[in-house]
Parts: structure tokens; sequence; C-alpha cells
């Protein structure tokens, strides 16, 4: 059954890489838009807001970033600004700060034009609320049922990263986990993040013994066992962000890549106003942090 399995599957992507001719779409060029990618979450730290400008599809020049603006949040009694970044242009930090759970945040940014005119933006995002802690993390081998898709092509070729948890019991709030491998971001993109909609599973002890019985655990993340190494130290920050952020994230996920058939141009989903001036997203996320020190179960003693 595995067998015919994956050689079905093979077969299948054998078939899509044998595509290989160039499709050209003409697309309607408009004036540049100004991209917005910004967060605020209440980790003491220094926060982060991306400013460029949109191209053309087909453009081939370097990204054009944002240079000059006022970029700030509040929450209408306290303002934080975002200072730019001298060394990267189009960044804007701020001091190191922390936000408030449950606390409604206005993004604000202001960019100043050659005619002398000031584009205002806006967006708002509500600081949500987290689990008080994770109990534990455990690394282990994949625990599906069988002929699924990791246990057919990986096997135990790869370990996975299981977190538990006491989840909120509101079922729309959304989890993103990031990933540290001895104190090394892994999930930097959003290639590379996953969202978990915890959903039906809210309120429930994350990955204990009734949704192991049902064979529901939810790994966050996985390495290939030959990227592990016995002492390595895993650290997991469980992010807690605004359900309306999973919107934003699929449809630009989907809108990936140069060739048009594999990721077509789109109109992404954006909670920057006014929406005819920009594109990108605001939010807000509350963090919880873990750390777990990978033992190689297979290691010769």
């Amino acid at each position: 059954m595995k067998s015919w399995y994956k050689g079905l599957v093979i077969c299948a992507l054998l078939g899509f890489a044998s595509c290989t001719e160039d499709v050209v779409i003409d697309l309607e060029k408009g004036d540049p838009m100004i991209g917005v990618e910004a967060s605020f979450s209440n980790e003491l730290k220094c926060h982060e807001a991306i400013l460029s400008y949109t191209a053309d599809f087909y453009n081939k020049d370097d990204i054009r970033m944002v240079k000059g603006a006022t970029v700030y949040v509040t929450d209408g009694i306290d303002t934080v600004f975002y200072y730019e970044d001298l060394e990267r242009e189009g960044y804007y930090v701020t001091e190191p700060v922390a936000g408030k759970k449950n606390t409604l945040y206005r993004l604000c940014v202001d960019v100043p034009e050659s005619d002398g005119d000031v584009v205002r933006l806006f967006s708002e995002s509500l600081l949500p609320d987290n689990v008080e802690t994770i109990d534990s993390i455990v690394i282990k081998p994949y625990n599906g049922v069988e002929d699924t898709l990791p246990t057919v092509f990986f096997l135990d070729t790869i370990e996975w990263v299981y977190p538990y948890f006491q989840s909120l019991p509101d079922p729309e709030i959304i989890y993103m986990p990031n990933i540290y491998k001895n104190d090394t971001l892994l999930t930097d993109t959003l290639t590379q993040s996953m969202l978990i909609p915890v959903g039906g599973y809210a309120g429930y002890y994350i990955n204990g013994p009734e949704m192991l019985a049902a064979n529901k655990e939810i790994p966050v993340y996985y390495f290939m066992k030959r990227k592990l190494k016995e002492g390595d130290r895993i650290r997991l920050d469980l992010c807690s962000i605004p359900s309306d952020y999973i919107s934003y994230y699929y449809t630009l996920i989907m809108s990936l890549g140069s060739n048009p058939m594999m990721g077509a141009p789109a109109n992404v989903k954006t909670n920057i106003q006014p929406s005819d001036k920009a594109v990108g997203w605001f939010f807000t996320s509350s963090v919880v942090t873990a750390e777990t020190v990978f033992k190689d179960q297979y290691k010769k003693q």
C-alpha cells in the first residue's frame, strides 16, 4: 500500500516538473503603493515595522524602501514611536518596550512624498490573550495514522516538535509558533512559519492523553534527524495572534512565486487603510516561551 501510494505521488510530481514553458500574462500597471509589515507584542523588545513600495509583477529591480516616515503605535493613552534604522533602509524599530494583553493598538504611518504631501496610513489590532505557560516540549517521531504523507515519505527520518499546554477556551485564537535552535530563529519568514487554528480543540490540554487517544496530536515544527544532534537547545515562542491574520497569511502564501501558473498575481488582503494607498498587515501578538534540550534516543551508548 505504501509503495503504490508513494509511486503514484512521485509520478504526479514528475508530471508537474516536466511543464517548463514560461507563460507571460499581460497585467495592468498602476501607481506604486506602500507595503507595510508591522507588529507589536507583549514581549519586552525592540518591535519592528518594514516599509517599502510595491512594484510591477515582472519587475527585476531591487525593492524600493520607504525613507523618512513617521511611525508609531498608540493605545489612546501611551504612544510608542518606531525610529528609522540608519543601517537598514525601510526598517523602523522601537526602543525596548512591552505591550499589554487585551489592549487595542492603533498603528499610524505618515510617509512624505516628493511634492510635499503626506500619505497617512493607519491600522488597528487587539493584542490578544495567551496561555499562561507551556508545560513541556517533546521532540519525537510523528504519531500519525498509517499511510499518511509524513509516514510514507519520511518514515523515521524526522523528529517532530510537540508542545504541551492548556489551550484557551476561545476558538477564534490562532497560535503561531516560532522555533529557535541554539538561539537561531528558524521561522524567520512566513514561508517557514505555520499557523495553528485550534478551533474545536479550544479548551483542551493540547497533545495530552485525550488528544493522543484520538490520534489528534498537533506538532508545531519538524527537524530532519541529520539536522539535530545531542544537546541542541530548541526554543518555542508560542504566539497568540488575532484570527483575521490567517486570511492575510493564506492569501500571501498562495500568491508566492515568479511563475504566474504557480504563484499567481492576487489582491492580497490588507488591514492597512486607506486600502487604495497601501498593502500589508499590522498585527499584535502575545507570546509565551518554553525550551528543551534534544536527547537522541537512538544514540549509541
